[in-house]
């Protein structure tokens, strides 16, 4: 155990842990440490087993959902029962995709936990744009191209457009990371353009980053829907738009969008 132990970690304290994109390697070793400590952990339904067989044998496991599409758990229910396992002594983790405070809904469950007399504290992750630039062996900035990146999450309720600053958002020496982008695709090519940004923007669409069954896929920014369409599966993909997704991209980065219009 490390010098920390359950020092960092006493009886009725909750940990906001940060599970990252799904590799379990990619976790942090503060992340593992709390996950092995912790008697309850509650994990979103991204988190893979691979990461929840971390866990003492001896530690509960409860899912509370948080997934496009599924039932899951009201957040005001997840504070609830957070305080609540802390309040009777447990040692309670919130284990989250990414990193907590990066579209985790952190502030809300800290917010409750202190309301509530509750220690609690902050485990960072990796973040899925991080590992979805890694896949591609790309970077997020570019001196003199990219000297800035913007994280916005694409999710909305039903029936409701997209609440974002587009002009904002099409700025050409910038890097656009866009989560749970796949639905909204057209919106944000549409949206994007209409603001500014050229069409032949690059864009990297990535699903499952850092899994084993990650897909990678280059096309441009007006053929952005199509390549959604065409080219993902079911599973969560991050949009990345932006001059430094331009080049420098591993070799099985494929351009499934544009060979599809060339052949037309």
């Amino acid at each position: 155990m490390s010098m920390f132990g359950k020092h960092d970690f006493p009886a009725g304290m909750v940990w906001l842990v940060g599970a990252g994109p799904g590799d379990p390697e990619l976790l942090t070793r503060k992340a593992e440490r709390l996950i092995r400590t912790a008697n309850m952990v509650f994990h979103d339904a991204l988190v893979g087993p691979e990461v929840l067989e971390l866990a003492a044998q001896s530690a509960r496991l409860v899912p509370v959902g948080k997934r496009s599409g599924r039932h899951s758990k009201a957040q005001g229910e997840i504070d609830r029962m957070l305080v609540e396992a802390a309040l009777q002594g447990e040692r309670v983790v919130r284990l989250k995709g990414g990193d907590p405070s990066i579209f985790g809904r952190s502030a809300e469950e800290m917010t409750a936990c202190r309301a509530a007399g509750v220690p609690v504290a902050i485990c960072p992750g990796v973040t899925a744009a991080s590992a979805a630039a890694a896949g591609l062996g790309a970077s997020l900035t570019l001196r003199g191209l990219a000297r800035k990146l913007v994280l916005v999450t694409a999710h909305a309720r039903a029936g409701e457009t997209l609440d974002l600053d587009w002009q904002a958002l099409a700025d050409p020496q910038a890097t656009l990371a866009i989560y749970m982008g796949k639905a909204a695709a057209s919106e944000v090519s549409r949206e994007l353009m209409a603001a500014g940004l050229p069409a032949e923007t690059p864009v990297a669409l990535v699903e499952n980053a850092s899994l084993p069954d990650e897909r990678r896929i280059g096309t441009r920014l007006d053929l952005l829907p199509l390549a959604a369409r065409a080219g993902l599966g079911s599973g969560p993909a991050l949009l990345l738009i932006g001059a430094a997704l331009g080049g420098g991209c591993t070799s099985d980065f494929r351009s499934i969008a544009t060979a599809e219009t060339a052949s037309k």
